[in-house]
């Protein structure tokens, strides 16, 4: 773990982020507690979210919750089951496991993500890979399922898992979510939840962990409408982008579009991407990172599902960090899920003026059938039941029997005009999906500044864990006094906390280390003329105010970003 990555954690345990869960017990890897700033952060982060996902799209997305335990047949319409795998590699010596393509990544500097276990095996038979703990000789790699199991009551038939993602839920509610909507598309699920992952190396903290939040929307479309998505939303806005064709040529740095010139140049597969890509751009900036860049995914470096696949890397602190992935996952899932289950996930989409189509249908010669017998009967009917009338065509075509006995001799094909008022079809889905506790690692390492001897969480005030903090400067009873009717005056309209332990300098330091943005200080001039001192986190500058009018002062800092000398008399001197 780097320096900055070691100074975060420290930081986070000193002050109640986060830190390893069931420490006592020696922890368990890729197991986070979250503590009580963390979960502060935390909440106002996925506030955050869903105001850029859902409240400013309440037009055609809505938020509901799913359960995390999901039946094996699920995941295995899903595809789950059969693919969400790591490949990971054994040494024959320590029989210590790694996950196979990270540590070539680390060892070799190069990418080998998606490439298959044969060819990650070569890999490291040809550059001698080895065990990096004792110099062991490396097994055959080979796939490692990542799904949690569990059992769903008491028997033994009745199989489950930890749900990897949010996702599932969503696509198994569609269609009771589009019935009770609007019933029209576009249409937008959305939900916050825990998801477990058995993953093979947890590494980097909150980065990648055995069990977190995914917030994730699963967008369904109709992939040949001609309604365009409100892009004009997003005037202006600038994307840097990675594609595949531009990684397939070794180019490394990613090129500037607009939100349009995505869609124009058919960067993305359909419009609908660029426009959540852009919503993901927006929610990036205002966690405070300012740097980030999508990197379009080569076709084996996709999951299953998806058509196109967009990473959003943001850079931190130096570092590449994956923060969102944007997936077009097609009709691949309610297709499946329709598959499996038996139950019709289509949607009717009604023409603006009925369509005269031609439309085959079969005949059956009854006669001539029952006269071969119920078996035969029962042998044919079972067959051509199951195919459409274009295919029992090309049977009869090409002389096609059942049971040794020509088809053309019991039906034919019939051609008929139609007056149809619409048709079916399976929507396709865009998905941009975020993990919470990565985010909240990575709006912390990005706001973790030094300033002197002090450590300063310069957080965006949106996500802050408190907006204000007030402090009396002395243990005398009448400031104390005065202190807390500030205080109580505060709280009702602003996320204000009190402290009154220790000097006055630590309490500035432990507010500026869990990112409070202002702190009042109640002292004895304040039981003279009524002002108070505002201490502003990021610049230590501090101004004196009339306590009568701090709350509007409060709400100019907060919420309009006037400049913090504007607001009051700046003060020469210092309480650190």
């Amino acid at each position: 773990m780097s320096d900055i990555h070691t100074k975060v954690m420290e930081l986070a345990k000193r002050r109640g982020l986060f830190w390893p869960s069931y420490e006592i017990y020696g922890g368990v890897a890729g197991l986070y507690d979250l503590g009580p700033i963390g979960v502060l952060i935390k909440n106002k982060i996925v506030n955050l979210w869903r105001k850029h996902f859902v409240w400013d799209n309440s037009e055609f997305v809505v938020e509901i919750e799913t359960p995390m335990i999901t039946p094996a047949k699920v995941l295995e319409a899903s595809g789950h089951v059969q693919n969400f795998t790591d490949p990971i590699v054994e040494c024959t010596k320590c029989h210590r496991v790694f996950r196979a393509d990270h540590l070539i990544e680390e060892t070799l500097k190069m990418n080998v993500e998606g490439l298959p276990p044969s060819e990650l095996t070569r890999i490291i038979k040809e550059k001698g890979v080895r065990c990096p703990y004792d110099g062991g000789e490396l097994s055959e790699v080979r796939l490692f399922n990542l799904l949690f199991q569990t059992q769903i009551g008491p028997y033994s038939s009745s199989m489950g898992y930890l749900r990897p993602e949010t996702a599932q839920g969503m696509f198994t509610a569609f269609k009771r979510v589009y019935e009770s909507f609007r019933q029209r598309l576009p249409l937008g699920i959305a939900q916050v939840g825990r998801v477990g992952r058995n993953e093979i190396s947890p590494r980097q903290g909150l980065i990648r962990m055995r069990e977190f939040s995914i917030m994730e929307v699963e967008f369904f479309i109709d992939p040949n409408s001609e309604e365009q998505p409100p892009l004009d939303r997003f005037k202006g806005l600038k994307l840097k982008v990675l594609r595949a064709q531009d990684k397939e040529r070794g180019e490394e740095k990613p090129s500037e579009f607009s939100v349009e010139e995505l869609v124009s140049e058919k960067i993305v597969v359909h419009p609908w991407m660029a426009y959540w890509m852009a919503v993901a751009s927006n929610f990036v900036r205002d966690l405070g990172i300012k740097e980030f860049y999508f990197e379009e995914k080569l076709p084996h470096e996709r999951a299953h599902y998806s058509r196109q696949t967009f990473d959003q890397i943001a850079v931190v602190q130096g570092e590449k960090v994956e923060i969102s992935g944007h997936a077009y996952r097609g009709d691949y899932d309610l297709s499946r899920h329709s598959q499996y289950s038996g139950q019709d996930l289509s949607v009717f989409k009604r023409y603006d003026k009925p369509k005269v189509v031609k439309k085959k249908s079969v005949v059956i010669n009854k006669d001539a059938l029952e006269k071969e017998g119920r078996e035969f009967v029962k042998e044919f009917m079972s067959t051509i039941s199951k195919m459409k009338p274009e295919e029992i065509e090309e049977l009869m075509r090409n002389n096609g029997q059942i049971a040794g006995k020509p088809v053309a001799n019991y039906l034919k094909i019939v051609e008929r005009e139609e007056k149809v008022h619409g048709e079916k079809f399976i929507p396709h889905v865009v998905e941009p999906s975020f993990g919470v506790e990565r985010s909240v690692y990575l709006t912390v390492l990005n706001a973790y500044t030094e300033r002197k001897d002090r450590v300063v969480l310069m957080l965006p005030k949106a996500v802050a864990p408190y907006q204000v903090a007030v402090y009396p400067l002395l243990e005398r009873e009448p400031i104390i006094k005065k202190a807390r009717e500030i205080y109580e005056g505060l709280k009702n309209e602003f996320e204000a906390v009190y402290d009154d332990s220790g000097s006055i300098g630590r309490r500035y330091a432990r507010a500026d280390e869990i990112g409070i943005p202002y702190c009042v200080t109640v002292d004895p001039q304040t039981l003279e003329d009524n002002t108070v001192t505002i201490r502003d986190r990021d610049t230590w500058e501090q101004v004196r105010v009339d306590a009568n009018s701090l709350n509007n002062v409060l709400r100019k800092l907060l919420y309009e970003n006037v400049e913090f000398k504007s607001v009051g008399t700046p003060v020469s001197g210092s309480y650190e």
